[in-house]
């Protein structure tokens, strides 16, 4: 879907980003991390032509995104950032319907995609549809942010930190929201991030940016497991560091054993990293779970620490 291919941006003798190569497939969640001046907004922004390359080019879908003019272009691009960016006089409505009017969507179709999109986001329509922005929480900007950017079902979504300023729990709700989202629309996503954590949790792979050059681009659990320099082995953190985050990659499904337990249950799908936590913050030694509401078995906190051990 996107192909990256020698670009180069400099300002003057400063260099931001430096010949860098990579694709990204259709429906990959590519995120690009490293720390503040890597250059990983500025390549970003070079995807819509926020930012124009020095060198080297960019294609979309195999088309070089040079040749439509930069709002076309960009129309076709979902585009969300940290600070959500609504426009503070129009309605959340007004807000979302921005590029679906721009494009000339009839009204009745307007209202009915941003009230889907309202829903998906677990927002009543009759409530928020004319609330402004104001009078939203930094959590509900954000999302209407992201709904604003899904209006016209683009093929790609462009995230630059768009859940760096929420709290924990906010953030923790707002990546499972996205990941609900891809699941649904299989939206192409490149998201800029500083937080290896969030990389790992959202991408299919990731790419390490320092001093504007790409050290490695690879699936999570290859670079955890073959990280290509000491500065990417030290954004991944130690030896602990590193068991914890392969265990956020598997679920307990392949370790869900028949019997029952007390206590609440945990999805199938829940990571062995967050089954483990759920363990020894309740101190069951043995867990229920459940797909799709419904009883299938047990995880015990012996057999996630014989995981831990193996991968150690």
């Amino acid at each position: 879907m996107i192909e990256i291919s020698a670009v180069t941006r400099t300002y003057g003798a400063q260099t931001a980003v430096d010949n860098i190569s990579l694709t990204v497939a259709s429906g990959d969640i590519a995120v690009i991390v490293g720390t503040s001046g890597s250059g990983k907004t500025t390549l970003l922004r070079m995807i819509n032509r926020l930012v124009e390359p020095s060198h080297g080019t960019i294609r979309i879908d195999g088309q070089d995104n040079r040749s439509l003019p930069p709002h076309i272009l960009r129309r076709g691009i979902g585009y969300a950032i940290q600070r959500d960016g609504l426009f503070p006089h129009r309605s959340v409505a007004e807000n979302i319907a921005t590029v679906p009017k721009l494009l000339g969507w009839e009204k009745s179709k307007i209202s009915a995609r941003v009230d889907e999109l309202l829903q998906l986001f677990h927002l009543d329509p009759a409530v928020y549809r004319d609330r402004m922005p104001h009078a939203l929480s930094g959590g509900e900007q954000q999302r209407i942010g992201v709904a604003r950017a899904l209006a016209s079902n683009p093929q790609i979504l462009l995230m630059d930190e768009p859940f760096g300023a929420l709290d924990p729990i906010i953030r923790d709700k707002a990546q499972h929201d996205l990941l609900t989202i891809h699941a649904r629309y299989g939206t192409t996503i490149v998201l800029v991030t500083h937080d290896m954590e969030e990389a790992i949790r959202l991408g299919t792979r990731i790419a390490v940016m320092d001093k504007g050059r790409l050290l490695q681009y690879a699936s999570p659990a290859e670079l955890i497991a073959q990280p290509a320099t000491a500065f990417v082995e030290t954004l991944l953190g130690g030896g602990h560091d590193r068991v914890f985050r392969l265990l956020s990659l598997e679920t307990v499904e392949d370790l869900v054993e028949p019997g029952p337990a007390a206590g609440d249950a945990i999805d199938v799908t829940t990571s062995l990293r967050d089954a483990l936590g759920a363990s020894l913050w309740s101190g069951a030694t043995v867990l229920p779970v459940c797909r799709d509401g419904t009883m299938i078995g047990r995880v015990s906190r012996a057999a996630i620490e014989a995981r831990a051990r193996s991968l150690a």
